[in-house]
């Protein structure tokens, strides 16, 4: 811990040239001292302040080094103090600060980087390959229990989701997919029990991410299939929202989506979507 002998040697190296009160003051003399200092201060009385808040915080930061950083050293400490009585040296000791402060965050950058590969094979859920049959076969289940526990969310009533009738339901284990006039939107469970609205675009982060990754050892990305559009759930509030341009094959595309998407792809885009400690990189690459 820093002693009180610590203390006053970096008060005095901190403030060693701001103004002091002269000796025998009275209380309304000593405030009309202040107000003058502060007025009288190169830059006003807001730099006056925010000079004062820097001084401060710098001597939060030397005692605490001193307590349990590098100045236990005393002669790294009396180096220190040397080195913030003076302006210039001041500037030298904060831009160590701040240069300390960019290490960290590049270092947290790292870590985070680190966990999204140790999460890249983990998925929320294992999809059903009878499920996935039924999908790309067409054979719509028609709504279930998901679908009654999203199409009962407050939310979702007050918004008219499903003020008309989805054309087919095909509901699994993990959520469910409405599909209607060569459109599929994906709903996942444990997305609309977070809050729907705040998993838009980590979503599209997500399939941007998904679709430039292998998902294979031989590193074949996932080839989308041609007349394929893909877009956030905002419009249909869902998770994600597939679209078919005329003239594309529906056939090809509901294999992709049941084979490549929900059997491959989306399990592991909900687990990144869902953890909140997952950073997606600031440009992910285009789908």
């Amino acid at each position: 811990m820093a002693s009180d002998l610590d203390t006053v040697r970096v008060l005095r190296a901190l403030f060693n040239d701001m103004p002091r009160a002269p000796q025998g003051l009275s209380g309304l003399e000593l405030m009309a001292w202040i107000k003058s200092s502060m007025t009288d201060y190169e830059g006003g009385e807001m730099a006056y302040m925010i000079e004062h808040i820097t001084r401060n915080s710098m001597l939060d930061i030397v005692l605490h080094m001193r307590e349990s950083g590098h100045l236990q050293d005393d002669a790294a400490f009396d180096e220190t103090v040397t080195l913030i009585s003076t302006e210039e040296g001041r500037r030298t000791f904060r831009d160590r600060c701040i240069n300390a402060q960019r290490t960290v965050d590049a270092t947290e950058r790292l870590l985070k980087r680190a966990r999204r590969s140790m999460q890249a094979d983990q998925a929320l859920f294992v999809a059903d390959p009878q499920e996935i049959e039924r999908f790309v076969s067409g054979q719509a289940s028609g709504p279930g229990p998901l679908f009654a526990e999203f199409a009962a969310r407050e939310e979702v009533r007050e918004i008219g989701v499903f003020d008309q009738a989805p054309v087919q339901v095909h509901e699994f284990a993990w959520g469910f997919v409405v599909e209607q006039q060569n459109a599929w939107n994906v709903y996942v469970a444990e997305v609309w029990r977070q809050g729907t609205v705040g998993y838009f675009d980590r979503f599209l982060n997500a399939w941007k991410l998904e679709a430039a990754t292998p998902l294979d050892d031989a590193g074949s990305t996932p080839a989308v299939p041609a007349g394929l559009l893909v877009d956030d759930g905002i419009s249909s509030f869902s998770s994600l929202s597939f679209e078919l341009e005329p003239g594309a094959s529906v056939t090809q595309v509901r294999r992709w989506l049941g084979e490549a998407f929900i059997g491959r792809m989306l399990p592991r885009m909900a687990t990144k979507v869902l953890d909140d400690a997952y950073d997606f990189p600031a440009s992910s690459p285009a789908s």
